[in-house]
């Protein structure tokens, strides 16, 4: 029996066509749903992503991720871009091995993610150097004597250009990273490089500290409605998730939801405050379900994962403002984690009632969804012994 990983790698080699791998999923899905093994749709409703075939994926992560922290700080705090040089290196070479070779889904990933980040720093870490920090002098009155120190700074528009560096050299790596390798997870680092570069590029031109940019949240919106917009492209493309076109969104929702996310809670004003009122409250949790809507319609939990962060921090801020302090965060992650279960539970039923109200034109672009196979079929369907 072949498995998904000896298809791709089969695809990889040459030996036969990516057409012809899909036509087998294709048929082997048919089979599958006619024995009753899976209901029509259901390969779609479960958003099966591959991360791990055997320990051997988690073996090999580990061994990768001890060579990438070496690799990374080889240069120290002073020679960033050397740590960064060394790491992206690192990650190609192991690329060629676990990810081309032997087409192993979690290395890959971890690879991937690493070699972005070393070229990032090989980028940024150059470019810091050509800028070097000037010295602030700050003054303070305490107990009716002036207090003075000097503080090491750079300038808005030079911390802006080492990120618009960095971003530059992660937009080329996942670019050949893509073209030699194709790693699912690789379409959506790259996106995110270009993120970086459009709000490196808006808060360069702006000379504004990153921190009090009025632009940048509305930009990063932006940028997040984009990556979603792209990642639903993916999605129609591939209705039944067969391919690994699903995958490629899989990657995207992941990183559209906190751009999207983020801003959302930023003007909520939930970040930075000292209390977060009912009000702040409600208005996260109106932003969440909303993602809900938006994620069971597109079938994509993804969206909910990304965002989960933003919701447990305005809850666990919520009720340290009542005065739970011990209890606080047990109690978000209790309501959050509870509501969370209740819509894995009731997904399939929830999104059928929501496809229902869609127009059909929507409806037969959207994955399809999972109806129910009961018990009986599927146990008569079994084969005996």
């Amino acid at each position: 029996m072949y498995s998904e990983s000896d298809l791709e790698a089969a695809v990889a080699a040459g030996a036969i066509s990516d057409e012809a791998a899909n036509a087998l999923r294709a048929h082997v899905a048919s089979q599958q749903s006619r024995a009753g093994l899976m209901a029509p749709g259901s390969m779609a409703d479960e958003e099966n992503i591959r991360l791990v075939t055997g320990f051997n994926d988690i073996f090999v992560a580990i061994a990768c991720l001890l060579v990438i922290f070496s690799g990374l700080f080889v240069g120290g705090s002073r020679y960033v871009w050397l740590g960064g040089l060394l790491t992206a290196v690192a990650c190609w070479l192991m690329a060629e091995l676990f990810t081309r070779k032997r087409r192993m889904a979690l290395p890959s990933i971890v690879i991937l993610v690493a070699f972005e980040v070393g070229l990032g720093m090989f980028g940024g870490g150059l470019v810091a150097n050509l800028l070097p920090t000037h010295a602030v002098t700050h003054q303070h009155w305490f107990n009716k004597e002036l207090l003075t120190w000097h503080s090491f700074e750079r300038h808005a528009w030079e911390t802006a250009l080492i990120g618009l560096s960095a971003a530059v050299l992660a937009v080329i790596g996942a670019v050949a990273h893509w073209f030699r390798f194709r790693v699912a997870i690789t379409v959506a680092a790259g996106n995110a490089a270009l993120v970086l570069l459009l709000l490196s590029v808006l808060a360069w031109a702006t000379g504004q500290e990153l921190d009090a940019n009025p632009i940048l949240a509305p930009a990063a919106l932006a940028c997040g409605l984009a990556v979603f917009a792209y990642a639903m492209r993916w999605d129609l493309s591939d209705r039944e998730r067969r391919t690994q076109r699903a995958d490629i969104a899989f990657w995207l929702h992941l990183l559209a939801a906190p751009l999207i996310a983020h801003p959302l809670f930023f003007w909520v004003g939930v970040f930075g405050a000292n209390e977060v009122s009912w009000q702040q409250a409600i208005g996260v949790l109106v932003v969440y379900i909303l993602f809900a809507v938006v994620a069971l319609i597109v079938d994509r939990r993804a969206l909910l994962v990304s965002a989960l962060l933003y919701v447990l921090a305005a809850l666990n801020e919520l009720l340290d403002s009542v005065g739970r302090v011990e209890t606080n965060l047990a109690l978000a992650t209790l309501f959050v984690g509870a509501g969370l279960l209740a819509l894995s539970v009731f997904w399939a039923s929830l999104r059928r009632a929501l496809l229902i109200r869609l127009p059909q034109t929507w409806r037969d672009r959207l994955p399809p969804s999972r109806s129910a196979v009961s018990p009986r079929s599927s146990a008569s369907a079994a084969p005996a012994g």
